[in-house]
């Protein structure tokens, strides 16, 4: 699958924010905090150039977390007062939702705008959203009803995007990797396989113009064993063009989800951890792509940090410094890899 749009340095989409825009969102007024939001984009985006990021994001910049382009831009959920350990507030779906208008796209535009390189748009996958807002007696009748309805608005949001010309589109379902071990045992979960029915429903793209792709990234960490028969139906359930994997601890299993991916996938490999702001060495990181490279054509790879730097925005996970030399040094990795080939 070889191409000349595999954008080599990706990166999550989410970014530390600035300090100016966190006080603007503090303070409280709309009109000041839309100017702040403006004018970090413009910046983030100068700052991706700088780092030569093949993709461009808004660095989740507009959005409280990970989820909100979806969350608060439909009808249907209700927001509680509930935070899990990771910083994420807990919502519940009252009712199937609706969308208001467009979620990220607007925003795709402005990037379109500032910028040559590619946008990217990262969203919520719709079995996350409906794994983790579903609650029995509360609206939809099951999980797999609400994450059908959510799929739905997912698909034409990802259609919008498309035709204001963002190119690289990652769905982000935290969950999926976890599930390869063992489905989760609450009444009324997502089982695994209505997982990838729901987000194959998202991605089923009549066409795919020049250059675009649609991403899954199925969690942060690779599961300490994995079965090959849950592996496949994970590769072949959802119809992506393109997997974002865990790839920056160097465990066998990490190793062995890059292995069974379907020979006509690009994959995005984690290689640097964006948890810690320690270097990683980069003959390590070299000799574990080296191991790649004996079973898949490294030209249908790319590289990128292992997660968000910042998937929740009152957390980040490093400091914008710590967050500038991590993106380095995946960018040095791919210059080692592919020259100045992207």
């Amino acid at each position: 699958m070889a191409d000349t749009f595999n954008y080599r340095i990706d990166h999550h989409g989410s970014l530390v924010r600035p300090a100016e825009l966190t006080a603007a969102r503090a303070a409280g007024d709309p009109e000041a905090l839309k100017e702040a939001e403006l004018q970090a984009v413009k910046e983030a985006v100068v700052l991706q150039r700088k780092l030569r990021s093949t993709v461009v994001t808004d660095g989740d910049f507009p959005r409280e977390d990970f989820r909100s382009a979806v969350l608060d831009g439909v009808s249907g959920f209700r927001r509680t007062d509930e935070t899990d350990a990771d910083g994420l507030v807990r919502w519940v779906a009252e009712s199937l939702p609706k969308a208001n208008g467009p979620l990220l796209a607007d925003w795709a535009a402005h990037l379109t705008e500032l910028t040559v390189i590619a946008p990217k748009a990262s969203l919520p996958s719709p079995a996350y959203l409906a794994a983790t807002t579903f609650e029995p007696g509360h609206g939809p009748s099951s999980a797999r009803e609400l994450g059908e309805a959510l799929a739905e608005i997912v698909l034409a949001e990802i259609e919008a995007l498309v035709a204001k010309g963002v190119r690289l589109i990652q769905l982000n379902n935290p969950l999926l990797l976890g599930q390869l071990a063992t489905d989760p045992a609450a009444p009324g979960a997502l089982s695994f396989e209505d997982a990838l029915a729901v987000d194959a429903l998202a991605v089923r793209l009549d066409e795919r113009p020049e250059g675009v792709r649609i991403a899954v990234a199925p969690g942060p960490v690779a599961p300490a064993t994995l079965d090959p028969s849950r592996t496949e139906r994970l590769y072949g359930g959802i119809g992506a063009d393109r997997w974002i994997l865990p790839f920056d601890q160097g465990t066998p299993a990490e190793l062995a989800l890059v292995k069974a991916l379907p020979e006509d996938c690009d994959f995005c490999l984690g290689v640097v951890d964006a948890t810690v702001p320690a270097l990683e060495d980069i003959d390590m990181v070299m000799a574990r792509l080296d191991a790649v490279g004996e079973f898949k054509d490294l030209e249908d790879g790319a590289v990128a940090p292992s997660r968000g730097f910042a998937d929740v925005a009152g957390r980040p996970l490093l400091t914008a410094e710590e967050q500038r030399r991590k993106i380095e040094l995946v960018e040095t990795i791919a210059r080692y890899v592919w020259g100045n080939e992207f």
